[in-house]
């Protein structure tokens, strides 16, 4: 399609100035990103047409996405925001490529005893051997777009991968996962220019300040925890002044030791049965991963850590008066502090239970402590980013779930994606956990030194229940 109709698409769009709330800028420098596989069943020599793709894009972008064309700025009153300006668009970065392999040189393939055969896709091989050696991360402090979209192609191969990368300072995963959902929808209706969204995100970003005005603090005991280890000694910053401290904070570069375990459905709930019965899958493979990284981290240092720490991020729509389709940040992260000795001698059952001390009794009270925290003590979060993470001192695990995010339904008009896979992602220790919709299992994404894997991956305990793929 010409490039003069997708410049009407955006013409629409007005002047603005987008107000971003603490966790908004807490999470600048980061990335949300997105890695689906789609297969052409029908032979269709128009299938993911990159005109198709940025039509849908550009148009759900100006009827309810401004903001992704915007540049992040300090504003009069000290808060950061997001200057939308029709006259100096951030625009999104498209692009097609061509790979002279097919596909499925890069999948990973598994033949289970039930009869299922699950594919996977081996990123790190894709960029060792594919030509494309790596693929752009959004970025406003290289004044690259805010939005980077990749169609890569394969040759002699039905299927197509699709990359998105997006700022994190405006959407957390819930919104983007929304986002491309909408973005889907908007291109399955291009024939119909007064189409509109089912479900229209929330962009009133006052929405959260609003409810959070109403709610009483309570701090988390992770708080006091890095205060404890001198967290307020590291940064002090006046209130006023943290927004212009996060807006100019570097980009996180992702992390590049990636590796990926399966688990069956059989074999999750084997181990939810054999930690404990009375315990979520979630809270059985924490306990599992935080004792099995812990035996991994002092084979690889050769020495105890003092401290194992687990976190999860929770999304706190769930647990306020907020819109499940609000679309900026307001995810917040639970992190049990556990003394490496007492994982390292207990029971999985019993690790189990600490961390649901820690991590399940989150609350919109917790939340609203952590953005005083970020606005009051900034020292706390720097405090913690050094913590997590695996070293001679600390062991850690963060764990991503985003398996209950819609990300099977993202279609084009030719279904959803046969595969999802992950980008890169930040912070070595984090790890996400996507559903397999071939065989109802979970893929484990894990951000963790090659060293310390290779000690990981001879773990009896976890090979009695996870398939290593890369």
């Amino acid at each position: 399609m010409p490039a003069t109709s997708l410049s009407t698409h955006l013409s629409s769009i007005k002047a603005q100035d987008i107000e971003l709330g603490t966790i908004d800028i807490a999470t600048f420098g980061a990335n949300v990103d997105g890695m689906y596989i789609y297969r052409n069943t029908t032979d269709d020599a128009e299938f993911m047409s990159i005109n198709r793709i940025t039509n849908g894009l550009y148009k759900v972008i100006a009827d309810y996405y401004p903001i992704v064309v915007g540049r992040p700025s300090i504003g009069k009153n000290g808060k950061g925001v997001i200057v939308v300006d029709p006259d100096n668009l951030c625009m999104p970065d498209i692009a097609e490529l061509s790979v002279e392999l097919p596909a499925e040189h890069f999948f990973e393939t598994r033949n289970y005893k039930n009869g299922d055969t699950v594919k996977f896709f081996n990123l790190r091989k894709f960029f060792r051997e594919s030509g494309i050696s790596a693929l752009p991360e959004a970025t406003f402090s290289r004044d690259h777009s805010a939005a980077i979209v990749r169609l890569i192609r394969f040759k002699d191969s039905p299927y197509v991968v699709l990359y998105i990368s997006l700022p994190h300072v405006i959407f957390d995963g819930t919104a983007a996962v929304a986002l491309f959902n909408n973005w889907a929808e908007c291109t399955r209706n291009l024939n119909n220019p007064e189409y509109k969204l089912q479900n229209p995100p929330v962009n009133d970003r006052k929405v959260v300040k609003d409810y959070f005005d109403t709610v009483t603090a309570i701090e988390p005991p992770h708080t006091k925890h890095f205060k404890d280890l001198g967290a307020e000694s590291l940064v002090k910053v006046p209130p006023g002044a943290i927004a212009a401290l996060l807006l100019a904070a570097p980009d996180i570069p992702a992390f590049e030791e990636q590796h990926l375990l399966h688990f069956t459905a059989e074999k999750l709930e084997q181990l939810r049965q054999d930690v404990d019965k009375a315990q979520t899958t979630n809270l059985a493979l924490a306990a599992l991963l935080t004792k099995t990284i812990l035996q991994a981290n002092i084979q690889t240092f050769n020495s105890m850590p003092t401290w194992s720490y687990v976190m999860f991020p929770y999304d706190c729509r769930h647990r306020t008066e907020v819109p499940m389709t609000y679309s900026g940040n307001l995810s917040f992260s639970a992190i049990a502090p556990l003394e490496s000795q007492t994982v390292l001698d207990g029971s999985y059952k019993e690790i189990a239970r600490v961390i649901k001390e820690h991590c399940s009794k989150v609350s919109s009270e917790y939340a609203k402590s952590l953005i005083y925290t970020v606005e009051n003590e900034i020292g706390v979060l720097f405090q913690a980013g050094i913590s997590l993470c695996n070293s001679p001192d600390t062991s850690y695990v963060g764990i991503s779930n985003v398996r209950y995010m819609p990300m099977h339904l993202i279609d084009f008009g030719y279904g959803g994606p046969d595969i999802l896979s992950s980008a890169y992602f930040i912070r070595e220790g984090m790890q996400r956990i996507y559903s397999n919709k071939q065989d109802g299992g979970i893929d484990l994404f894990m951000n963790v030194k090659d060293d310390l894997f290779e000690y990981l991956k001879k773990s009896d305990e976890l090979l009695e229940y996870a398939d290593v793929i890369f």
